[in-house]
């Protein structure tokens, strides 16, 4: 009947149509304006018969439809709003018509249904899902709301306060939890979904099944009262507010439009989501997360050209060094499914990392997530070791002793001896320069950096470093283990203290400068933290580790004296560990980390540390907010820039992505680069100059400045 590049049309028996989504190009199906007028096109074809019984909605792919296309989001949210209303009209018009169609339509969702995917189900009379399959609107998650009737129509279907979770929310729906909320009608396993979804069109076709109700109930007013629909908004409104924070609006926006429509028409409902859909559209938050999406899809590319140069296949692995680091890349590798040896010295430290992955593993069958068989499974897959035996069969070693050059120069020649020829050796080192590691191995071309960040199991980045004589082979088969391990790889050069720590690192200088200029660390943590952190810069200390941090200082120092050492000559930090105050490790750092009153492991104030702090203070400087936002980020953006420049990093996406997923930047602000171009450079480079007189950590870069004067930004 029809067939266009994305989806076609074609009978099926008894006067039954089936409209497939198949799109010829790309591994899924999304909704481009391109599919979207096929789609408007078919069901003119529709429209014209008059011997049509009923449609099945399916899916030729793996995924029934992802979603938009996002990278068609650039220059419509840059465009005027009567822009934004003609990129939503064709889907709206076609989602409008598959509800007014003469005949019931019925949609069999495989493999993921998301965003404008998850709203043409909707826009369906009824659902019939896989049990392996997921639905969800996670638009709020790009910064704005469902645009294609989502927020028009969920709340129809399965009330008002479960639509504000999921779509203010924004996450993914498993099967079962879609049936007990009432988005989908029926949960079948896979090889049955077909089937099973045009018996119930056929049961809709010949009346058993009332569709004409459901039309009306989606096309109707929220059926609650006044002052139930008050009470589910005010609650909805606090719940939302305490999660999603003021930095994103998205998700507030979401219970203001279902609130806003709750009483109206479908139609009329359509329009204050346009509306709101628009507005968000011009956020920072928005253009932030969107730029963010297409981030992590472009390092995904670069991460996968990558793999392709791989030579060597991973079955097996070695982590070399256990205690919580190393147990966390033990669990890690055994957790998808690659067995591991775990080699240390000392029974204490591997018995603390098997603990380590035993603890993660029951977490995982507290949750559901695993049954206690399963955990067992994999904890079997880590064999911890006192000796080297059968070592020589591993395809990767991960050294992970502790961060000391003179140590790991001992254990890295000794291991190698023990290797196959082809076997790839790497480093979990956070700062010590990859060649220096080298210069002691006969076969350098097979070993290279590779950085996990703590803990290992929850970060997502892996920093890959490669020396100057590490092969594009090992490269490209330590990207490839990465990614199989399910992390994200950003490759760099090597450098003192790589990427992330290098960068970080003019930070922490920075807030101990502050700490010198009378600043309190405590109000310092709750600025950043309200700027978007996870945490401030002492709690980070202090998770991190006050020893390991200040372990990092000599090497950062001599790599970037013009730079770092005056900035590091007087320092908070190191007093802390000179007082033995390492942080979470030994209860005290910055703060005191004890049991509350209910028994849980809580944070608290010291005192004690603002009196050790006391001679450090050379003069009381009074800080606003914004002078302490300035000055802790101020040498982080600077100080990538030159990463950049240098080519430590090869891409401004690599680095915003490495910042997000190694140190939790906000990613509400997209990235580093991103949060900078927002800013405009030369507003950045102002700020710089403001605070010139902290020292060369404040010099934006020549090249900063000629961008900043002829208007340029990182993403263009």
């Amino acid at each position: 009947m029809f067939q266009g590049n994305t989806l076609s049309l074609k009978p099926l028996k008894s006067g039954f149509v089936e409209l497939n989504f198949n799109a010829q190009q790309g591994s899924v199906n999304i909704f481009n304006q391109a599919t979207l007028m096929e789609l408007l096109e078919a069901l003119s074809l529709l429209s014209e018969k008059t011997d049509i019984k009923g449609l099945l909605l399916t899916s030729g792919k793996s995924v029934f439809v992802a979603g938009a296309d996002i990278t068609e989001f650039d220059d419509v949210f840059k465009g005027s709003e009567a822009d934004r209303r003609k990129f939503l009209a064709p889907a709206n018009e076609a989602f409008n018509r598959i509800e007014s169609l003469p005949f019931p339509s019925v949609v069999a969702i495989n493999g993921f249904a998301l965003g404008g995917g998850f709203e043409v189900c909707l826009a369906c009379d009824f659902r019939v899902m896989s049990s392996k399959a997921q639905v969800g609107l996670p638009e709020t998650k790009l910064g704005i709301i469902p645009g294609w009737g989502g927020t028009v129509r969920l709340p129809r279907l399965i009330g008002f306060d479960n639509a504000v979770e999921w779509i203010a929310g924004g996450q993914h729906k498993k099967a079962a939890a879609a049936l007990t909320d009432g988005a989908v009608d029926a949960v079948v396993e896979p090889d049955l979904l077909k089937d099973e979804a045009l018996k119930m069109l056929m049961r809709a076709a010949s009346g058993e099944l009332d569709y004409a109700a459901r039309r009306q109930r989606k096309q109707a007013p929220i059926q609650l009262n006044k002052i139930e629909l008050g009470m589910s908004v005010h609650t909805s409104r606090a719940a939302v507010m305490a999660k999603a924070g003021s930095n994103y609006p998205a998700p507030l926006a979401a219970v203001d439009v279902l609130s806003q429509a709750a009483e109206m028409s479908r139609d009329e409902a359509l329009e204050v989501e346009f509306e709101a859909f628009s507005d968000l559209t011009q956020t920072p938050q928005c253009r932030a997360l969107v730029g963010m999406f297409l981030n992590d899809q472009f390092i995904g590319g670069v991460a996968k050209k990558y793999a392709k140069q791989a030579t060597k296949s991973i079955a097996h692995a070695t982590a070399l060094g256990a205690g919580i680091m190393g147990g966390g890349i033990a669990y890690q590798n055994a957790i998808k499914g690659f067995p591991v040896l775990m080699k240390d010295i000392n029974t204490d430290s591997l018995t603390l990392g098997m603990s380590e992955a035993n603890k993660l593993l029951a977490k995982r069958v507290d949750r559901g997530q695993m049954s206690p068989l399963e955990a067992g499974s994999v904890l079997s897959k880590i064999m911890p070791s006192l000796s080297y035996d059968g070592i020589e069969h591993t395809d990767i070693v991960i050294e992970a002793v502790v961060e000391n050059v003179k140590v790991k120069s001992v254990v890295l020649p000794e291991v190698e001896g023990r290797l196959q020829q082809d076997a790839i050796l790497v480093s979990n080192t956070s700062t010590i320069s990859i060649d220096l590691l080298a210069e002691n191995l006969t076969r350098p071309e097979n070993f290279c950096g590779m950085h996990f960040f703590n803990p290992v199991h929850a970060m997502p980045l892996v920093e890959v470093i490669r020396g100057s004589k590490t092969s594009d082979e090992t490269v490209g088969s330590v990207v490839a283990h990465a990614l199989a391990l399910g992390k994200k790889p950003v490759v760099v050069n090597d450098c003192p203290g790589f990427l992330v720590n290098r960068v970080l690192f003019p930070a922490v200088f920075g807030f101990d400068m502050m700490i010198v200029d009378g600043a309190d660390y405590q109000h310092i943590d709750r600025v950043m933290e309200a700027w978007g952190w996870p945490m401030g810069p002492a709690y980070l200390l202090d998770v991190v580790g006050i020893d390991t941090a200040v372990h990092c200082f000599p090497s950062m120092v001599e790599g970037y004296p013009d730079r770092m050492a005056n900035a590091a000559d007087i320092s908070p930090t190191r007093t802390l560990f000179e007082n033995d105050r390492l942080g979470q490790k030994n209860g005290k750092g910055f703060y005191l980390y004890q049991k509350d009153r209910r028994g849980k492991p809580g944070k608290f104030a010291d005192d004690s540390v603002t009196e050790l702090f006391k001679p450090l203070v050379s003069n009381y400087h009074q800080l606003t907010d914004e002078d302490i936002v300035a000055r802790y980020m101020v040498p982080m953006c600077i100080e990538l820039a030159h990463c950049l420049e240098s080519g430590v990093v090869g891409s401004p996406a690599e680095a915003d992505m490495a910042m997000v997923y190694g140190l939790g930047f906000p990613a509400f602000r997209g990235g580093v680069f991103r949060w900078m171009d927002e800013m405009g450079l030369d507003n950045f480079c102002a700020m710089a100059d403001r605070l010139g007189h902290l020292g060369k950590l404040y010099a934006p870069t020549e090249k900063m400045r000629e961008m900043a004067a002829s208007g340029e930004g990182y993403y263009g």
